[in-house]
């Protein structure tokens, strides 16, 4: 029986951060593979709907190939303590923005994103934040609403 694996002991086989991240890139663009699997490849003069997945999962698994064997040929390495909060407030941040952007508009929605997103990084400043949001939001809805036509309304009136 081998003991359970602490984050705090080393992993024998190499960096375990770089070895958890090319195995998770590695699977991500395996499912994406997956998932288009169904759409028409098409070639670089005629490129089809799956062209482009295609192809960005191609060079997120191979990338993700290239940090696992890193990861595995050096020293091994402990990960730290698991903090989870970054993680949760940007699942936060995100699903208040797919769940908001119909409801109350572009503007609103980016504003989550990036506010509560920014909540991530125990260093952030508000005036920063609320600097960045300000142009970010400016940016994304003249690029994504005007510029790109993209269906989704600006504010929520």
């Amino acid at each position: 029986m081998g003991a359970a694996m602490n984050p705090r002991t080393p992993f024998r086989g190499g960096d375990l951060p770089d070895v958890l991240a090319g195995t998770l890139m590695i699977s991500l663009g395996a499912l994406g593979l997956w998932a288009g699997r169904d759409l028409t490849y098409g070639n670089p003069a005629m490129m089809g709907p799956g062209f482009l997945p295609a192809s960005l999962c191609t060079i997120m698994a191979l990338i993700g190939g290239f940090v696992l064997v890193k990861g595995l040929s050096k020293p091994a390495e402990s990960m730290g303590a698991l903090n989870l909060r970054p993680l949760v407030t940007l699942v936060v941040a995100i699903a208040g923005f797919a769940f908001s952007a119909e409801r109350f508009g572009f503007v609103v929605a980016s504003a989550w994103l990036l506010i509560i997103g920014s909540l991530a990084d125990p260093e952030s400043r508000w005036k920063e934040i609320f600097i960045s949001t300000a142009v970010l939001t400016s940016l994304g809805a003249l690029l994504f609403v005007y510029g790109l036509g993209v269906q989704m309304p600006v504010w929520p009136f």
